[in-house]
């Protein structure tokens, strides 16, 4: 519990100066009325013990009636604190303590508390959507799985349809597979304990072998793929980074239509890296845009079901920018194009 202010102390010194002032005029006024009814005198020296005494008397039965008042309304609110921290501890996190304003002393202590029931209901929301939404994932390639395994059960398949399935079978097996290790990946990430070895290496030499690894794709495509590299030094974990750059790339090149342009850009600035993936695509309505990072979440959820992805590549790509203290934007028109800009610190002077 806090101590209490210069102000406070004063304020209290001053009260209680007033209620023994106000108990003894109080005693004074009382013990004249009684004397007169009785008709008694007496001397002024003993009249004012008797006032003293009565005085005193009835501010002990005003200090006893206010600090008894204080201590229960304490108490009813220690056992609103007790029972809102066992509704917790059940998981119901749907709590609102109130206090009042002479309970300033319990101001810190109920704010705590509401913030934290606040913080757990958010996150509560949040594993409750999350399992929602992993078990719609895994429900989708698992109820191919078993509707064409049960095709292939059948007599008088040809083996051009038998294939067919099996494809399909496989296709939907990888991405179980590709869910399940993005979300462990997203796990551990999120944990804090996953690998995190920074060192210095040349940023752009790393890009650059990514853009000839990912060939295949966008010449398959007939992609248009323009490189523009300034040399610049990073010191961050590499293989994290690769990722980000994969992820980043696969995804311009699965969303552009063929015969379309992708631009990767690298400039150095003075206090930052900055890094530019822009493509010809499809494009993010501005709505899409705000929620793009969002695990499980697909823009345009009737390609990328046919296209393939679960929604989780670009949860990872913003939370290993975030380990880097880097920042990722996304600027994007429907039809016209999408950019993503990745910032990260510039370490030149650490080289």
């Amino acid at each position: 519990m806090r101590q209490p202010r210069a102000w406070e102390v004063i304020l209290f010194i001053l009260g209680m100066l007033f209620l023994v002032l106000l108990m003894n005029s109080a005693a004074y006024f009382i013990c004249i009325y009684f004397f007169r009814m009785q008709h008694w005198y007496s001397s002024g020296y003993l009249f004012q013990i008797i006032t003293t005494i009565f005085g005193i008397i009835l501010f002990g039965i005003t200090v006893y009636i206010i600090s008894n008042s204080t201590r229960k309304r304490h108490l009813a609110l220690w056992e609103a604190i007790i029972d809102a921290l066992r509704k917790i501890a059940r998981g119901d996190f749907n709590i609102q303590l109130n206090f009042q304003r002479r309970d300033h002393q319990f101001l810190s202590l109920v704010e705590n508390i509401n913030h934290m029931a606040r913080q757990l209901q958010q996150m509560e929301e949040m594993r409750q959507e999350f399992i929602s939404n992993v078990s719609h994932e895994i429900q989708s390639p698992l109820t191919s799985i078993r509707g064409f395994a049960r095709a292939l059960q059948h007599e008088g398949i040809d083996k051009e349809e038998s294939r067919h399935y099996l494809e399909v079978i496989e296709s939907e097996s990888n991405r179980l597979s590709k869910i399940s290790d993005n979300l462990l990946k997203l796990t551990s990430l999120e944990s804090h304990n996953h690998p995190f070895e920074r060192k210095h290496y040349r940023l752009d030499k790393q890009i650059r072998n990514i853009v000839l690894t990912c060939e295949p794709h966008w010449v398959e495509k007939n992609l248009e793929m323009e490189v523009s590299l300034e040399e610049a030094f990073v010191f961050a974990d590499e293989d994290l980074l690769s990722q980000v750059w994969i992820n980043l790339i696969h995804n311009s090149i699965k969303f552009t239509p063929p015969d379309g342009q992708i631009h990767i850009c690298l400039q150095k600035g003075p206090t930052e890296v900055s890094v530019s993936i822009s493509d010809s695509g499809i494009g993010i309505s501005h709505e899409e845009q705000m929620h793009i990072f969002e695990r499980f979440y697909k823009a345009d959820k009737s390609r990328t079901r046919t296209i393939g992805g679960s929604g989780l590549g670009l949860s990872i790509v913003k939370k290993i920018v975030e380990m880097h203290e880097g920042e990722i934007s996304v600027h994007s028109q429907v039809g016209k194009g999408t950019s993503f800009t990745v910032s990260l610190p510039n370490w030149k002077d650490k080289k």
